[in-house]
């Protein structure tokens, strides 16, 4: 019991000793272009770490503001994304004719670069919101369906035939066997997609929207080293809110399938 009790504590330790290597290591490769290597502009290439903080920190209501109005419309976006993700998936799980005709549109939409169609869809769509909602869909739905896909199909063969000696009707079948076995599969996805749709909000948020921190970002971007510091804290803010959906998802596939191993505990007493 004793060595279980201590691995939640050894985990946050190791994660504070790598956070802590990463701010000094910032630190010096500034001073570095600072004072050693005479960089022009080093300031704006790589800051004080210290520096983005206090500014992080003197600028916290509006970046909290505006990083929730990305996080909102991100969010929106990887519901829908992730719903749209599964039907697809459990469709093509049903039938291999829908997989044929479904999964090589599936992936020719992804060889699109998010880049290029965020501002094409912003433009027909006229709306910042919905335009961030759609991207965030958009980058959500692919991972999402390809994981689920898989996890449906990772069902034990012996499984299904041992459903089928008992006459389960397939609805049966789906939530009692293939959808439990699909939830490691399903989380996968979705851990790539969610901060992969906050991305896809920000970079919506470039092209001209009113709110978000995409817009704080370009703001301070545009107005160079007098607000080196401010931007920083940006992309310091956007980064927080990747990390903030990957934890989430994290923390919700831990309660959802709490059996995968590398959730159990290792050693000690069990009872």
């Amino acid at each position: 019991m004793k060595n279980f009790s201590l691995a939640p504590t050894r985990s946050v330790a190791v994660f504070l000793a790598w956070v802590l290597s990463l701010a000094i290591l910032w630190e010096a490769a500034s001073w570095l272009m600072l004072n050693a290597a005479h960089a022009p502009m080093a300031q704006s290439k790589l800051p004080y770490l210290h520096e983005v903080l206090r500014t992080f920190g003197k600028y916290g209501d509006t970046l909290l503001k505006e990083g929730g109005a990305t996080f909102t419309n991100a969010a929106l976006g990887f519901v829908f994304g992730a719903t749209a993700g599964v039907l697809l998936a459990v469709l093509m799980s049903l039938s291999k004719r829908i997989e044929e005709l479904a999964f090589p549109y599936a992936v020719a939409s992804q060889m699109i670069p998010i880049l290029g169609l965020a501002p094409i869809l912003y433009g027909i769509v006229r709306d910042e919101q919905a335009a961030r909602v759609i991207i965030a869909g958009y980058i959500t739905f692919f991972p999402v369906s390809l994981n689920m896909l898989r996890g449906l199909r990772s069902t034990q063969p012996a499984a299904l035939e041992l459903m089928h000696s008992y006459a389960a009707k397939p609805w049966e079948i789906y939530w009692k066997l293939r959808f439990p076995a699909a939830l490691p599969g399903l989380f996968s996805g979705l851990k790539i997609a969610a901060p992969l749709a906050v991305t896809g909000a920000i970079l919506v948020e470039l092209m001209g929207a009113q709110h978000g921190i995409g817009v704080i970002m370009l703001r301070n971007l545009y107005y160079g080293p007098s607000h080196v510091y401010m931007f920083w804290s940006t992309v310091l803010t956007g980064a927080l809110l990747g990390v903030f959906c990957y934890a989430v998802t994290g923390l919700a596939e831990r309660l959802a399938a709490p059996w995968q191993p590398e959730f159990r505990p290792h050693g000690g007493d069990r009872s």
